[in-house]
């Protein structure tokens, strides 16, 4: 998309940088002209300064060298630090004018003083955590432009906070690798601080009529309450909800621009849904009289950041998720106003799996409030025409599925209003009469869907053929029951390690200085879900060849019954001890 006419350019990032790998430090070479210093990392102690030539090199000294495309930051751990650095990347748009990339690789560069066995010891204990971070997804930067802040508060903010180096201006809670940052910052090198945000970018370009129209996708995760789907519900004291993310849809035509905000997050009170192997493990509501306080501050928060809010509930009124709307409509109550506003829409109850168009009911009673409170508008010289003084915030249980068929919905009704504000629509002319328009929008929202999905859960969204083809498929039911099965397996055995390197990457756990200090060990042989699996499956084995046998000698009946009841005792412990069998963050702590 293009840049707005009164932007000015931050501070040049280094775009590109060679890393010598030498026995003592790591050496980064600007690549792009930007700049002659060098940055040099100590590797015995993460000390960082800029040098002004790279040190030298002979017979002796022959450096490992490699490209990298930007620095992440610098994790301390226990013993030493590592810097994380961008080994790949793919451009993947534009915004402002400015290209957009997203991160294909990280690779972790190891700084420590510590001894061989000190270091294999950290290794042994960190290794999975660093592993599962250098996986990490979704992950988006630019050198250029500020990717945390939507148009509206770019606009607002002025050329002069745009001036600013890309980190001073970014919004902390969706920069990514805030906490990574903090070294780099304390040496005040701005050229090799690049926020980098977690969500998705993506774009679509098409022709409406003689009219170009292209529309950007943003999510911005926030980080303050990050994690998995199972260890990350509700909120926090402070009122930061799990699965928090900003969506912000941009549509460019006729050298005009809008942009809409809407959020998603889970239920803002104190509750929790432990895996214990069970399909759905129940939802446990924490703290039951904080649930008001911890609301409220959500709420307000919101208030400042986006003006009025109406949230949208879309959770069952039955059973335990009937549990938590009451816990909700109860504490919200006490908050409501005219700007403070709460629907309940049963979801499953009033669209089943199928008819998912009775969502408009849902719009008719959002409308008066869509029309409110607008959208954020530029003219075709750059000036403010309208301001968006409201946003709608939506959950489900997870924040996923329903919420972003729902989520979808509202930003079509949007851009629908905003293409006929600017006559590319006519007044009762809708995005659905414009096939190819109508397949990449779709299309648009049920990658932004997956993708905030997959962070979350590790599967793509469910339902997302309604919103990538307008209607449920037969293909489309069959893939929600394999995601759900694999976001079963996730839950259960997975998300534990991808938790705890969330929670060491935003510096939610923060490691010891100490050197004898040890992250929790992973449970025994005895609570190993494949330990117990295998000693069921060889107790059944025995069992049957105790049956077949039994023809013959009634002696190993008895035993084959030996070997059922040790079966059936395995897997009754196995299911009274679920929660020891899963894998669970080392660094969780419940709050009951």
């Amino acid at each position: 998309m293009d840049a707005p006419k009164d932007a000015s350019p931050s501070p040049k990032l280094h775009t590109r940088l060679r890393v010598w790998e030498f026995a003592d430090r790591y050496v980064f070479e600007p690549v792009d002209g930007l700049a002659d210093l060098f940055l040099s990392i100590s590797r015995t102690n993460g000390s960082m300064n800029l040098v002004q030539e790279l040190p030298p090199r002979g017979p002796s000294a022959n450096p490992k060298v490699r490209i990298v495309f930007g620095v992440v930051g610098v994790l301390k751990l226990a013993v030493g630090s590592c810097c994380l650095v961008i080994t790949d990347r793919d451009c993947v748009g534009s915004y402002m004018g400015h290209a957009v990339f997203k991160v294909t690789g990280l690779k972790f560069l190891p700084c420590t003083t510590a001894s061989l066995a000190e270091q294999k010891k950290m290794e042994s204990e960190f290794s999975d955590l660093l592993d599962a971070a250098e996986r990490s997804i979704g992950l988006y930067f630019s050198y250029e432009a500020n990717l945390t802040l939507t148009l509206q508060r770019l606009y607002d903010l002025g050329d002069t906070f745009k001036a600013l180096p890309l980190w001073k201006q970014a919004e902390r809670r969706f920069m990514w690798n805030g906490y990574l940052l903090e070294p780099l910052i304390e040496n005040k090198l701005d050229q090799y601080l690049l926020p980098v945000i977690q969500g998705s970018f993506q774009n679509i370009h098409a022709e409406v009529g003689s009219d170009k129209v292209v529309v950007t996708m943003i999510a911005r995760r926030c980080t303050r309450r990050i994690g998995t789907r199972c260890w990350r519900r509700g909120a926090d004291p402070e009122g930061y909800a799990a699965n928090f993310v900003e969506s912000e849809q941009i549509m460019q035509t006729k050298g005009y621009t809008a942009s809409y905000v809407q959020v998603r997050g889970s239920m803002p009170f104190l509750w929790e849904q432990i895996v214990d192997l069970t399909y759905k493990p129940s939802f446990d509501i924490v703290r039951v009289e904080e649930a008001a306080r911890v609301l409220e501050r959500h709420y307000h928060d919101l208030q400042k950041k986006y003006g009025a809010v109406v949230g949208i509930d879309l959770v069952n009124t039955t059973g335990g998720e009937g549990r938590l709307y009451e816990r909700y409509a109860k504490s919200i109550e006490p908050i409501l106003s005219e700007d403070i506003r709460f629907i309940h829409f049963d979801f499953h109850k009033i669209c089943g799996h199928i008819h998912f168009e009775r969502l408009s009911q849902l719009y008719d009673q959002i409308e008066d409030y869509l029309k409110k409170h607008k959208y954020f508008l530029l003219d075709d010289q750059g000036k403010k025409m309208a301001g968006q003084t409201g946003t709608v915030r939506t959950n489900c249980v997870d924040c996923l599925d329903r919420t972003n068929v729902t989520q979808s919905m509202v930003g079509r009704k949007t851009l629908e209003s905003q293409l006929q504000q600017l006559g590319v629509l006519g007044g009762n002319d809708t995005i659905s009469n414009h096939p190819a328009f109508d397949a990449d929008y779709k299309v648009l929202w049920a990658n932004h869907g997956d993708a905030i999905s997959t962070q979350y859960s590790g599967t793509p969204a469910l339902k997302g053929d309604f919103v990538r083809y307008g209607k449920r498929t037969t293909q489309g039911i069959l893939n929600d029951l394999w995601n759900a099965l694999a976001r079963y397996y996730f839950n259960n055995f997975a998300d534990g390690t991808k938790q705890d390197a969330m929670d060491l990457l935003q510096g939610h756990y923060v490691s010891s200085v100490s050197r004898d200090a040890a992250v929790p060990s992973r449970p025994g042989v005895m609570q190993s879900f494949r330990a117990a699996f295998a000693l069921i499956f060889c107790a059944a084995m025995f069992m049957l060849m105790s049956l077949r046998q039994a023809r013959n000698d009634l002696r190993h009946l008895v035993v084959a019954l030996v070997w059922a009841g040790l079966c059936v005792g395995i897997a009754l412990y196995v299911k009274r001890n679920g929660r020891k069998f899963c894998n669970r963050p080392r660094f969780y702590l419940s709050r009951n």
